[in-house]
């Protein structure tokens, strides 16, 4: 499985830096397809609109379901207790495997913290930038226990010890994990016919699937097929900000793809959700106690315009050692943070302002 937790020889030295094109063994075992992160999302958005009166049949696409061990030796008596009672906060890691920066399936290349409040009328999506320098735990491997770029959490400990890294960098207690693969995303959106995106300033990606490498994007309204538009979330090359406007093409991607299969023929088209819903299914990874049948029902009302997309707070990037980095605005992160932990929306909406 792509996200099994990697081997000791996969989490490098604790002694030398953490850089982000440090190799690392493959996983041993490689069962996902590689659909993408907003799999996850649109399963549980729209797989509940489209089968209120199918339980017996979600159940079934339930228990095909990758469980993963997401919380397995993480020391309860290190985590921060539950403040809300009925929200809930769920930690979705994505790796884009097609990132030329990308040596193995070993790094977190999207790291979203979702917030549902607890009247499950709306979803706040939190996006921690990966290259963000925290403090990471130690993990039971003895790997770790330094301050570090978030997304090394992951090479170090798997999912336990990133759940333990960002539970301790934002104080909110972590319910539930999924983890999908970011880039085969293409699949989803050639299967909507393609998504509606509005390009605000035209550039050129040059580590694009096309065979020479290059995709001209121009500014404006377009309709982008699953290969350009996966170009258009993966890019971060062509922008002084580099990942700050990945993240945030990466959440009009997602929204996009919410709204058309939301305002498609998908949902009416018992054969189109069938294959949509199994294909989906195929590529999520979950902990143990999460229910998607479950979620889906809570959540079959929101669409597009219920998500807020928000980036935890920085003060740019900087350089440690000789590390591009990320430094968090820790102010206004802790603000932010607290909102979630309280399940103040007004407050989670102001934080960021």
């Amino acid at each position: 499985m792509l996200f099994d937790k990697p081997p000791a020889e996969q989490a490098g030295n604790d002694d030398q830096q953490v850089s982000e094109r440090a190799t690392s063994n493959p996983p041993r075992r490689r069962r996902w397809k590689r659909i993408a992160l907003i799999s996850f999302l649109v399963l549980v958005l729209l797989g509940g609109a489209g089968m209120v009166a199918g339980g017996l049949y979600y159940r079934s696409v339930e228990s095909s379901i990758e469980r993963v061990d997401a919380f397995e030796g993480v020391p309860e008596e290190s985590r921060p207790q539950a403040v809300a009672t009925g929200a809930m906060n769920i930690m979705i890691l994505g790796s884009d495997t097609r990132d030329p920066d990308s040596d193995s399936g070993s790094r977190t290349d999207t790291i979203i913290l979702a917030h549902l409040p607890k009247d499950r009328s709306s979803a706040q999506l939190i996006s921690i930038p990966r290259d963000t320098w925290v403090p990471v735990p130690k993990s039971p491997e003895g790997r770790g226990g330094r301050d570090a770029k978030i997304n090394a959490a992951y090479a170090w400990g798997g999912a336990p010890l990133m759940v333990q890294t960002v539970e301790k960098f934002t104080g909110v207690r972590i319910d539930h994990v999924a983890m999908v693969d970011f880039a085969g995303f293409k699949e989803i959106v050639d299967a909507l016919g393609g998504v509606e995106i509005t390009v605000e300033e035209g550039f050129t990606s040059r580590h694009s699937l096309n065979p020479d490498g290059r995709r001209e994007f121009v500014a404006g309204k377009q309709t982008m097929d699953g290969a350009a538009a996966l170009d258009y979330a993966r890019e971060r090359y062509a922008f002084a900000d580099g990942d700050f406007t990945r993240i945030k093409h990466q959440q009009q991607v997602i929204k996009s793809i919410l709204d058309t299969a939301a305002s498609g023929g998908t949902l009416a088209s018992p054969t189109k959700l069938n294959s949509f819903v199994r294909a989906t299914a195929d590529a999520v990874a979950v902990d143990n106690s999460m229910s998607l049948l479950d979620l889906s029902m809570e959540l079959r009302h929101l669409r597009g315009g219920n998500l807020t997309f928000l980036t935890c707070p920085t003060k740019g990037t900087g350089t440690i050692g000789n590390e591009s980095v990320v430094l968090a605005d820790k102010a206004k992160a802790d603000k932010l943070f607290d909102a979630v932990r309280r399940d103040a929306v007004p407050d989670i909406l102001n934080a960021v302002k």
